[in-house]
């Protein structure tokens, strides 16, 4: 773990509405592994106007880096149930980067902090991520950040014209 923190998580404002639709609108800075085939839906101003891009079933928040406080990413997270009690929730995380602080360590820095977060404000046991399997650079930062690679979903996304497997990383509340 890095002693000082390079980036910090920050809520969506609405001042970033603009970016983020900008962000969204940029195929080229996106990771291929997001790309959905999709067109982006506009940042929800009605939403943002009214409070942060949380609840207790998902949420957005802005990666900064700290040096300069621009706005290099998002990270996301939403509810994943494991059986019909709230007991059973665990939280499944993402993160998009800007193309120019991928491969930065930012990343795996940013998943820790959001999990950290995750775990300090909810009462869930786990969370989650999965990745391409061919994503080796997002296996590598989900383990840095402290996950446990549990298996593969076969078949389970569908993205860019075909399904693809998936590896599943975990990290419990007991693991930090």
């Amino acid at each position: 773990m890095t002693a000082d923190p390079r980036i910090r998580l920050r809520d969506v404002t609405l001042a970033d509405a603009d970016l983020l639709d900008t962000w969204g609108q940029d195929e080229a800075a996106r990771s291929a592994f997001n790309d959905f085939g999709e067109a982006p839906n506009p940042a929800p101003r009605e939403v943002l106007r009214s409070g942060p891009l949380r609840n207790e079933h998902n949420g957005v928040l802005i990666v900064e880096r700290m040096s300069d406080a621009a706005p290099i990413g998002t990270v996301g997270w939403h509810v994943v149930r494991y059986g019909p009690n709230p007991g059973s929730d665990a939280w499944n995380i993402g993160i998009e980067l800007r193309p120019e602080a991928r491969g930065r360590g930012f990343g795996t820095e940013a998943q820790r902090q959001l999990t950290d977060w995750l775990f300090a404000n909810t009462t869930v046991n786990r969370v989650e991520a999965q990745t391409d399997v061919e994503n080796v650079a997002e296996q590598r930062s989900l383990a840095k950040a402290g996950f446990t690679r549990e298996g593969i979903a076969r078949g389970s996304q569908f993205r860019a014209g075909g399904y693809h497997d998936l590896v599943t990383y975990s990290r419990l509340r007991d693991d930090r």
